[in-house]
Protein backbone atom coordinates (compact mmCIF):
# COMPACT_ATOMS: atom_id res chain seq x y z
CA UNK A 1 0.00 0.00 0.00
CA UNK A 2 1.38 3.40 -1.05
CA UNK A 3 0.50 6.07 1.53
CA UNK A 4 0.59 9.86 1.78
CA UNK A 5 0.00 11.11 5.32
CA UNK A 6 -1.10 14.65 4.53
CA UNK A 7 -0.96 15.84 8.15
CA UNK A 8 1.52 14.49 10.68
CA UNK A 9 3.36 16.46 13.35
CA UNK A 10 6.46 14.29 13.12
CA UNK A 11 8.48 17.21 14.51
CA UNK A 12 6.52 17.04 17.78
CA UNK A 13 8.49 16.46 20.98
CA UNK A 14 6.76 13.13 21.64
CA UNK A 15 8.91 11.73 18.81
CA UNK A 16 12.20 13.15 20.11
CA UNK A 17 13.46 9.89 21.61
CA UNK A 18 12.92 7.68 18.56
CA UNK A 19 12.15 9.89 15.57
CA UNK A 20 14.68 8.30 13.22
CA UNK A 21 13.49 4.78 13.98
CA UNK A 22 9.84 5.83 13.75
CA UNK A 23 10.32 7.44 10.34
CA UNK A 24 12.37 4.52 9.02
CA UNK A 25 9.52 2.20 10.05
CA UNK A 26 7.01 4.46 8.27
CA UNK A 27 8.94 4.45 5.01
CA UNK A 28 9.46 0.68 5.22
CA UNK A 29 5.69 0.24 5.73
CA UNK A 30 4.78 2.07 2.52
CA UNK A 31 4.49 5.71 3.63
CA UNK A 32 5.87 7.55 0.61
CA UNK A 33 5.08 11.14 1.58
CA UNK A 34 4.45 13.05 4.81
CA UNK A 35 3.25 16.64 5.11
CA UNK A 36 4.49 18.14 8.38
CA UNK A 37 2.46 21.25 9.29
CA UNK A 38 3.55 24.07 11.57
CA UNK A 39 1.70 25.57 14.51
CA UNK A 40 4.13 28.49 15.06
CA UNK A 41 7.55 29.79 14.00
CA UNK A 42 9.51 27.17 15.97
CA UNK A 43 7.59 24.23 14.51
CA UNK A 44 7.83 25.73 11.02
CA UNK A 45 11.60 25.72 11.45
CA UNK A 46 11.67 22.14 12.73
CA UNK A 47 9.34 20.95 9.95
CA UNK A 48 11.65 22.48 7.36
CA UNK A 49 14.67 20.87 9.03
CA UNK A 50 13.01 17.45 8.70
CA UNK A 51 12.03 18.19 5.10
CA UNK A 52 15.68 18.98 4.38
CA UNK A 53 16.76 15.70 5.98
CA UNK A 54 14.19 13.39 4.36
CA UNK A 55 13.19 13.31 0.72
CA UNK A 56 9.74 11.98 1.68
CA UNK A 57 8.85 14.83 4.07
CA UNK A 58 7.41 18.20 3.07
CA UNK A 59 6.66 21.19 5.27
CA UNK A 60 3.98 23.80 5.80
CA UNK A 61 4.48 27.15 7.53
CA UNK A 62 1.96 29.18 9.49
CA UNK A 63 0.30 29.80 12.84
CA UNK A 64 -2.32 27.59 14.47
CA UNK A 65 -5.28 29.43 16.03
CA UNK A 66 -4.05 28.41 19.50
CA UNK A 67 -0.79 30.29 18.94
CA UNK A 68 -2.21 33.23 16.97
CA UNK A 69 -1.99 35.56 20.00
CA UNK A 70 1.82 35.27 19.94
CA UNK A 71 2.64 35.67 16.23
CA UNK A 72 4.99 38.53 15.26
CA UNK A 73 5.80 40.51 12.13
CA UNK A 74 9.16 38.73 12.01
CA UNK A 75 7.31 35.41 11.97
CA UNK A 76 5.29 36.50 8.95
CA UNK A 77 8.45 37.62 7.17
CA UNK A 78 9.95 34.19 7.80
CA UNK A 79 6.83 32.35 6.61
CA UNK A 80 6.74 34.37 3.41
CA UNK A 81 10.46 33.92 2.75
CA UNK A 82 10.27 30.16 3.23
CA UNK A 83 7.09 29.86 1.16
CA UNK A 84 8.68 31.72 -1.72
CA UNK A 85 12.19 30.32 -1.64
CA UNK A 86 12.26 26.88 -0.03
CA UNK A 87 11.25 24.16 -2.47
CA UNK A 88 10.06 21.73 0.25
CA UNK A 89 7.55 24.22 1.69
CA UNK A 90 4.29 23.31 -0.02
CA UNK A 91 1.49 24.90 2.05
CA UNK A 92 0.46 27.54 4.58
CA UNK A 93 -0.79 25.82 7.69
CA UNK A 94 -2.16 24.80 9.84
CA UNK A 95 -4.38 27.84 10.11
CA UNK A 96 -8.00 28.47 11.00
CA UNK A 97 -10.25 28.81 14.02
CA UNK A 98 -10.60 26.82 17.24
CA UNK A 99 -13.65 27.74 19.30
CA UNK A 100 -13.41 24.66 21.51
CA UNK A 101 -10.36 25.72 23.50
CA UNK A 102 -10.17 29.46 22.74
CA UNK A 103 -6.49 29.56 23.76
CA UNK A 104 -6.33 32.75 21.70
CA UNK A 105 -9.31 35.10 21.76
CA UNK A 106 -11.63 34.75 18.79
CA UNK A 107 -10.98 38.22 17.41
CA UNK A 108 -7.24 37.49 17.27
CA UNK A 109 -7.82 34.08 15.74
CA UNK A 110 -9.93 35.63 13.00
CA UNK A 111 -7.46 38.42 12.33
CA UNK A 112 -4.55 36.01 11.84
CA UNK A 113 -6.66 33.58 9.83
CA UNK A 114 -7.52 36.33 7.36
CA UNK A 115 -3.92 37.50 7.20
CA UNK A 116 -2.70 33.98 6.43
CA UNK A 117 -5.35 33.57 3.73
CA UNK A 118 -3.85 36.64 2.10
CA UNK A 119 -0.33 35.28 2.54
CA UNK A 120 -1.28 31.99 0.89
CA UNK A 121 -2.71 33.86 -2.11
CA UNK A 122 0.42 35.99 -2.33
CA UNK A 123 2.75 32.98 -2.42
CA UNK A 124 0.25 30.82 -4.38
CA UNK A 125 0.21 27.87 -1.99
CA UNK A 126 -2.65 25.77 -0.63
CA UNK A 127 -3.82 26.21 2.94
CA UNK A 128 -4.30 23.56 5.63
CA UNK A 129 -7.39 24.47 7.66
CA UNK A 130 -7.92 23.64 11.33
CA UNK A 131 -11.62 23.93 12.16
CA UNK A 132 -12.89 23.02 15.62
CA UNK A 133 -16.39 24.09 16.59
CA UNK A 134 -16.12 27.00 14.14
CA UNK A 135 -17.76 25.61 10.99
CA UNK A 136 -19.97 28.62 10.23
CA UNK A 137 -17.30 31.28 10.75
CA UNK A 138 -14.74 29.30 8.74
CA UNK A 139 -17.04 29.00 5.74
CA UNK A 140 -18.22 32.61 5.96
CA UNK A 141 -14.60 33.81 6.13
CA UNK A 142 -13.55 31.72 3.16
CA UNK A 143 -16.49 32.98 1.10
CA UNK A 144 -15.78 36.63 1.95
CA UNK A 145 -12.01 36.81 2.40
CA UNK A 146 -10.77 33.60 0.79
CA UNK A 147 -11.50 34.10 -2.88
CA UNK A 148 -8.55 32.55 -4.68
CA UNK A 149 -7.55 30.30 -1.79
CA UNK A 150 -7.58 26.50 -2.04
CA UNK A 151 -6.41 23.62 0.08
CA UNK A 152 -7.54 21.11 2.73
CA UNK A 153 -10.01 20.84 5.55
CA UNK A 154 -7.77 18.73 7.76
CA UNK A 155 -9.21 16.09 10.10
CA UNK A 156 -12.67 16.85 8.75
CA UNK A 157 -15.43 16.80 11.38
CA UNK A 158 -18.36 18.57 9.72
CA UNK A 159 -21.54 17.43 8.00
CA UNK A 160 -22.07 16.28 4.43
CA UNK A 161 -23.82 19.57 3.67
CA UNK A 162 -20.77 21.46 4.87
CA UNK A 163 -18.44 19.16 2.93
CA UNK A 164 -20.32 20.01 -0.26
CA UNK A 165 -19.81 23.71 0.44
CA UNK A 166 -16.10 23.16 1.14
CA UNK A 167 -15.65 21.32 -2.14
CA UNK A 168 -17.52 24.04 -4.04
CA UNK A 169 -14.98 26.50 -2.66
CA UNK A 170 -12.13 24.32 -3.98
CA UNK A 171 -11.12 22.32 -0.93
CA UNK A 172 -10.18 18.71 -0.37
CA UNK A 173 -11.68 16.79 2.54
CA UNK A 174 -9.09 15.00 4.67
CA UNK A 175 -10.02 12.19 7.02
CA UNK A 176 -8.03 11.05 10.04
CA UNK A 177 -8.37 8.41 12.76
CA UNK A 178 -11.86 9.47 13.93
CA UNK A 179 -13.41 8.02 10.76
CA UNK A 180 -12.30 4.61 12.04
CA UNK A 181 -13.99 5.02 15.43
CA UNK A 182 -17.01 2.68 15.63
CA UNK A 183 -19.37 5.42 16.83
CA UNK A 184 -18.41 7.96 14.13
CA UNK A 185 -21.55 7.20 12.13
CA UNK A 186 -22.03 10.67 10.66
CA UNK A 187 -18.37 10.99 9.67
CA UNK A 188 -18.49 7.59 7.97
CA UNK A 189 -21.51 8.76 5.99
CA UNK A 190 -19.57 11.84 4.86
CA UNK A 191 -16.58 9.74 3.82
CA UNK A 192 -18.88 7.48 1.85
CA UNK A 193 -20.22 10.44 -0.13
CA UNK A 194 -17.14 12.59 -0.76
CA UNK A 195 -15.96 11.95 -4.35
CA UNK A 196 -12.73 10.01 -4.65
CA UNK A 197 -10.98 12.91 -6.39
CA UNK A 198 -11.54 15.09 -3.30
CA UNK A 199 -10.40 12.68 -0.57
CA UNK A 200 -7.16 12.90 1.39
CA UNK A 201 -6.06 10.77 4.34
CA UNK A 202 -3.95 11.66 7.36
CA UNK A 203 -3.10 10.72 10.93
CA UNK A 204 -2.62 14.06 12.73
CA UNK A 205 0.18 12.21 14.52
CA UNK A 206 0.90 11.95 17.39
CA UNK A 207 -2.80 12.58 18.09
CA UNK A 208 -6.10 10.85 17.20
CA UNK A 209 -4.80 7.29 17.10
CA UNK A 210 -7.32 4.97 15.42
CA UNK A 211 -8.51 1.63 16.77
CA UNK A 212 -7.07 -0.81 17.69
CA UNK A 213 -4.28 1.45 18.95
CA UNK A 214 -6.26 4.13 20.82
CA UNK A 215 -4.44 5.43 23.86
CA UNK A 216 -1.03 5.04 22.24
CA UNK A 217 1.03 7.55 20.29
CA UNK A 218 -0.07 7.84 16.68
CA UNK A 219 2.35 7.77 13.74
CA UNK A 220 2.08 7.88 9.93
CA UNK A 221 1.94 4.09 9.53
CA UNK A 222 -1.59 4.32 10.93
CA UNK A 223 -2.70 6.10 7.74
CA UNK A 224 -3.29 2.54 6.56
CA UNK A 225 -6.26 2.13 8.90
CA UNK A 226 -7.89 5.31 7.62
CA UNK A 227 -7.43 4.06 4.06
CA UNK A 228 -8.89 0.66 4.92
CA UNK A 229 -11.99 2.13 6.55
CA UNK A 230 -12.76 4.59 3.75
CA UNK A 231 -12.14 1.86 1.18
CA UNK A 232 -14.61 -0.37 3.01
CA UNK A 233 -17.18 2.43 2.96
CA UNK A 234 -16.56 3.04 -0.75
CA UNK A 235 -16.57 -0.62 -1.77
CA UNK A 236 -13.05 -0.57 -3.24
CA UNK A 237 -9.75 -2.04 -2.09
CA UNK A 238 -7.55 -0.26 0.44
CA UNK A 239 -4.71 -0.20 -2.08
CA UNK A 240 -6.95 1.58 -4.60
CA UNK A 241 -8.10 4.16 -2.06
CA UNK A 242 -4.55 4.79 -0.82
CA UNK A 243 -3.29 5.26 -4.39
CA UNK A 244 -6.06 7.74 -5.22
CA UNK A 245 -5.48 9.71 -2.02
CA UNK A 246 -1.73 9.76 -2.65
CA UNK A 247 -2.18 11.16 -6.16
CA UNK A 248 -4.69 13.72 -4.84
CA UNK A 249 -2.14 14.88 -2.27
CA UNK A 250 0.65 15.13 -4.81
CA UNK A 251 -1.58 17.15 -7.12
CA UNK A 252 -2.69 19.54 -4.38
CA UNK A 253 0.81 20.18 -3.03
CA UNK A 254 2.50 20.29 -6.43
CA UNK A 255 4.76 17.31 -5.77
CA UNK A 256 6.23 15.78 -8.92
Amino acid sequence: MRLFDTHAHVNEERFDNDRTEMLDACFAAGVEYIMCPAVDRATAESAITLADQYEQIYAAVGVHPHESKDVTEEDYEYFKDMALHHDKVKAIGEIGLDYYYDFSDRETQMKEFKRQLALAREVDLPIIIHDRDAHGDILDTLRTYGKGNFGIFHCYSGSWEMAKECMKLGYYISFAGPVVFPKSTRLKEVAQQVPLDRILIETDSPYLTPPPFRGRRNDPTKTQFVAEEIARLKGITADELAEIALENGKRLFGIQ
